[in-house]
């Protein structure tokens, strides 16, 4: 009950770099519509992480009496009374992977002559670790439930569930797969991905903007909070909640204010990987579903890099049945053991990840 994001690439590789079309078709310098100063290298640069990028500018106005370059709305380099082609290198490890902007801005004193804004798409520079999900064992779990949060705390196992009408927070016994306590949401709400941090369980909505935060031990409500996009999945690493909406970013969130601290964007060395789904924090990586797809990706929270693909394809032969697709990963602190299962599953797996 989500929607199918749909990505085309044409890729021309030229040495180390690449050039992808991504947001326009117009290539060109654009030098008459910018009388202050252009870039001079084309539109959607993509570049291998930790490569030095080249870059070179034209001062095409020669009133202008200052150059600015900012990336990511921070300033990277000045120069005053320029003239000419000037030229700087740019470390693209200081952008982290993803989609960047660079913009240039021309002045005339303190006039603003022109703006000159580019995009550059850096690349992960590893190749993912391929991995399987190797299972152990199985537990009941209740086919009714659209699984769409799955998470230890303490030894108890909660789970978020979905769809109108039916979407709900519960405590799970493992041993029976059924709630041995649960809230339900009003028939408005579709249920998505939950985290445990400190006394309290935050759960998503889907397309309704809004997380719920319940007291962990009653699940009694406590507040909701709005947030703007879609709600996916959800965990915590412990001082942020980390939070996906379907697309390739993560996004750090404050546990108290819910206000965005940070976000990274997940790429591997092809670009970027989307439909990102239930989450996991796991022994400083974060375990990431991918909708629709037989497979996990560990994810690198620093950076963003894809570290390795994890293949559930052992796990869904053995747990899915008659349900839907993969979607929840627990583990257990306390026993290291760590589960997997999907929506409207018969059963909870354990694996093995090797």
């Amino acid at each position: 009950m989500k929607r199918i994001v749909v990505i085309s690439l044409i890729v021309l590789v030229i040495g180390s770099m690449v050039l992808i079309p991504l947001l326009k078709t117009d290539t060109t310098t654009n030098e008459v519509n910018a009388p202050g100063a252009v870039f001079l290298f084309k539109e959607n640069l993509a570049v291998n992480y930790a490569s030095n990028v080249n870059i070179s500018l034209k001062v095409v106005d020669q009133s202008v009496t200052k150059l600015e370059v900012i990336i990511q709305d921070s300033t990277y380099q000045t120069w005053n009374q320029p003239k000419g082609v000037l030229k700087f290198n740019l470390p693209s490890e200081k952008l982290l992977v993803g989609t960047k902007e660079i913009r240039l801005l021309a002045y005339k004193g303190n006039q603003l002559l022109s703006e000159d804004a580019r995009l550059i798409r850096v690349l992960s520079n590893e190749k993912p670790l391929l991995l399987t999900a190797n299972v152990l064992g199985t537990s009941p779990h209740n086919p009714t439930h659209f699984t769409q949060g799955l998470e230890f705390n303490n030894n108890v196992l909660y789970e978020s569930t979905g769809q109108n009408g039916e979407s709900k927070v519960a405590k799970i016994n493992l041993a029976t797969g059924e709630p041995s306590l649960k809230i339900g949401l009003d028939a408005n709400y579709f249920g998505e991905g939950i985290t445990v941090f400190k006394n309290l369980v935050y759960q998503l909505t889907w397309q309704q903007q809004k997380c719920f935060v319940y007291d962990k031990e009653s699940l009694v409500l406590q507040k909701d909070i709005p947030y703007t996009g879609e709600g996916w999945g959800l965990c915590n690493d412990g001082t942020n909640l980390i939070m996906s909406d379907g697309s390739e970013r993560l996004y750090f969130r404050d546990p108290n204010t819910f206000q965005i601290k940070k976000i990274i964007e997940v790429y591997d060395q092809f670009g970027p990987k989307i439909k990102l789904n239930e989450l996991e924090y796991i022994n400083g990586k974060i375990y990431a579903n991918v909708w629709m797809e037989d497979q996990l990706l560990v994810i690198d929270p620093a950076t963003g890099k894809v570290n390795a693909i994890v293949d559930c394809k052992d796990v869904i032969a053995q747990g899915r049945g008659t349900g839907e697709v993969l979607n929840g990963i627990a583990y257990n602190p306390t026993t290291k053991k760590t589960y997997l299962t999907g929506k409207n599953w018969s059963k909870i797996v354990e694996v093995s990840i090797k």
